[in-house]
């Protein structure tokens, strides 16, 4: 490099330009030299980690306080399925005349009495059942619904570590390329370079700067979501997020699977709408008989004279429209349980396709982000290490240099994708089997030395 540098400088016109030549020269042989495979930007900021943003999600989501307040109340109501009905109390004056209200003797008495419905066996504790179903049913959706936006939270962040991460690397490689250009233009002055390089440089620069705005539009979406998550405004100083330590080894898929259809909340709360769905059904079947009704009644004739008198009763509704009243309810209640129970089934069919895309997407990330770091990125810093080394003694042309460059700095980029995918898959994991599978306080530089 540096005796092409001489050379052009000799041929250069004036002091100038070869000073100018010389110095973007040097400044693109320093960005073009082969850097560390994966190597990221420092932090700018305080760091930002997965794990305590997790720790404030239980209380700061509005989600997840609107869910489990209608467990609450769902629990609240279950203690009084399975009472008595109030009993009636009636108080009451009989033969009075009109209109001074006078006592009628002997026939004016004052009355009390008392109506209760007794439920026929079986009934309370059929409803009772059932309201404990359904107050199942609800905290069990309260959970599913804790996970569903902890994997939103996840979602969130690793779109932001993501974006910071690319970002980082499209600064870099827009810095490259304004020296690049430099140097393509200083070169073309002395005959020493095309045109079509200076073209080239500008436009890959220009393309450079397009991607870095988009990002910074993407990070600042990515921030306004990941804050919503927590029920806060939109912070522009939301700090860097730092790349939790994912685990050394991935479970099988058939534990996760079978952790999943044993645990996974939607499943928990499906086999509960079905227990309160088979539970309605059979007091629907057992309404078709009614309830009966018992009663006491106590009088003494006006003015205190006579002896008391008491009464019983009992009553009975007659089932005049059994078929078409009772009969219509029990048969809704039975088509409700099967569509309870054919629900249950599709939520554990979508389970095991959700488990294993997860995970089909988690081992894919692994596997690639691996590759990437140990075999393409090596072998494409040595290919524009090797093209650096051949520019400098005229056995390649300058676009050769450049497409290598950017060629590095994609593989670059796409590492960070690739690591953000690992997270998000390992939180789709957690939610389905509603556990957590990995330290979300750790961090991937500490528990690798500094680099994964």
């Amino acid at each position: 490099m540096e005796a092409i540098m001489r050379r052009i400088a000799r041929r250069a016109r004036c002091a100038t330009c070869a000073a100018r030549i010389t110095g973007a020269a040097a400044g693109a042989a320093v960005l073009l030299a082969p850097r560390a495979a994966g190597a990221q930007a420092a932090p700018a900021g305080p760091a930002l980690r997965l794990g305590d943003a997790y720790d404030q999600l239980d209380a700061a989501s509005p989600r997840i306080v609107a869910a489990r307040a209608l467990a609450a109340a769902s629990a609240a109501t279950v203690r009084s399925a399975s009472l008595l009905p109030d009993p009636q109390v009636q108080f009451g004056f009989m033969n009075y005349s009109l209109p001074g209200l006078g006592p009628m003797a002997p026939l004016s008495m004052a009355q009390l009495q008392v109506m209760e419905v007794i439920p026929l066996p079986g009934k309370l504790g059929l409803a009772g059942a059932a309201a404990r179903a359904q107050s199942d049913a609800a905290r069990d959706r309260a959970d599913a619904t804790f996970w569903t936006v902890r994997v939103d939270l996840a979602s969130a962040f690793y779109d932001l570590y993501q974006t910071d991460a690319q970002l980082a690397v499209a600064r870099r490689t827009l810095a490259l390329l304004r020296d690049i250009e430099n140097t393509a233009q200083a070169m073309y002055r002395v005959g020493e370079a095309s045109q079509p390089d200076v073209l080239r440089a500008q436009v890959e620069r220009a393309r450079m700067a397009e991607d870095t705005l988009r990002m910074v539009a993407m990070r600042s979406a990515a921030a306004a979501r990941f804050d919503a998550e927590l029920d806060r405004a939109a912070d522009s100083t939301l700090g860097t997020p730092v790349l939790p330590a994912f685990p050394a080894t991935v479970p099988s898929v058939d534990s996760v699977l079978s952790l999943a259809l044993r645990d996974r909340p939607e499943l928990r709360a499906g086999a509960a709408d079905v227990s309160a769905a088979e539970r309605q059904r059979d007091l629907a079947a057992r309404n078709v008989w009614p309830d009966i009704t018992v009663g006491m009644q106590l009088g003494r004739q006006a003015g205190g004279v006579g002896n008391l008198m008491g009464s019983a009763m009992i009553a009975a509704s007659i089932p005049v429209f059994a078929n078409a009243r009772q009969g219509g309810t029990r048969d809704a209640a039975a088509a409700m349980a099967a569509m309870s129970r054919a629900e249950l089934r599709a939520t554990q069919a979508d389970t095991r396709a959700a488990v294993i895309t997860a995970y089909a997407e988690l081992v894919r990330a692994r596997r690639l982000t691996a590759l990437y770091r140990n075999t393409v990125l090596p072998e494409a810093d040595a290919a524009a290490t090797s093209a650096l080394a051949s520019y400098r003694v005229g056995q390649v042309d300058f676009l050769t240099v450049l497409d290598d460059q950017l060629t590095v700095n994609r593989y670059d980029q796409a590492v960070h994708e690739l690591e953000a995918d690992e997270g998000k898959a390992w939180a789709r994991l957690e939610a389905l089997v509603a556990r957590p599978l990995m330290n979300a306080h750790s961090t991937a530089a500490a528990a690798a030395g500094g680099d994964r």
